[in-house]
C-alpha cells in the first residue's frame, strides 16, 4: 500500500518526481511544446496548498521509495466559494493499474476540505486519456476554463462536501 506524505515541493524527492513528470509531458505532448514551470514552495504550503509525495511501502524484498506526487493549491474563488486546484498528479509507470491514482485523488480531496475548499478544480490535456478517466470516475465534471494554461484543453470541477 502507498503512503501519502505532505512534503515541501522543493524537497529532493518531490523535485525528482516533478522532473520525471515534466520530462514525460514534454516527450509526449503534441509538438513537444509543453511549458514546464517548477512550482514555488509557498504555493504548496498550508493554507495556500499542500504537496504530497507517494511512497511505495517497504516489503520483505524492497525498501520504501517515492513513486509519485501531486498537490493542491488555492486559486481564485469560484461560484461555490473557496477553490483549490489539483496540480502535478504523477505516478511512476510501474505503479499504475493498482488504484493508487484514485487513492492520491482522495487524499488530495480530503486535504482540500481540511483547508476549507468548497470546490476542487483541475485542467488537463485531452491526450491524457487515463487521467481523464480517473478524474471522471473521481466525480469531476467538465467546466468552463478557469485559467489560460497553454498546456490544457480540458477543465474539470468537483463540488466538495464539508468544505
Amino acid at each position: 500500500m502507498p503512503t501519502f506524505t505532505a512534503t515541501p515541493v522543493d524537497d529532493p524527492a518531490a523535485r525528482d518526481l516533478l522532473a520525471e513528470y515534466f520530462a514525460m509531458r514534454v516527450s509526449t505532448f503534441p509538438g513537444h511544446t509543453y511549458t514546464t514551470v517548477f512550482p514555488d514552495r509557498p504555493v504548496f504550503e498550508p493554507p495556500a496548498g499542500v504537496f504530497v509525495v507517494v511512497t511505495d511501502d517497504a516489503t520483505e524484498d524492497t525498501e520504501a521509495h517515492p513513486v509519485g506526487c501531486g498537490g493542491i493549491r488555492r486559486v481564485d474563488e469560484g461560484p461555490l466559494g473557496v477553490r483549490y486546484e489539483v496540480k502535478h498528479l504523477y505516478l511512476r509507470p510501474e505503479t499504475r493499474g493498482r488504484g493508487w491514482g484514485r487513492l492520491l485523488m482522495e487524499d488530495l480531496e480530503q486535504r482540500a476540505i481540511s483547508l476549507g475548499a468548497r470546490e476542487l478544480v483541475l485542467d488537463t490535456h485531452h491526450t491524457l486519456e487515463a487521467a481523464g478517466r480517473l478524474y471522471e470516475t473521481a466525480g469531476f465534471t467538465a467546466i468552463d476554463p478557469y485559467n489560460d494554461n497553454p498546456n490544457a484543453t480540458r477543465w474539470y470541477g468537483k463540488p466538495l462536501a464539508g468544505g
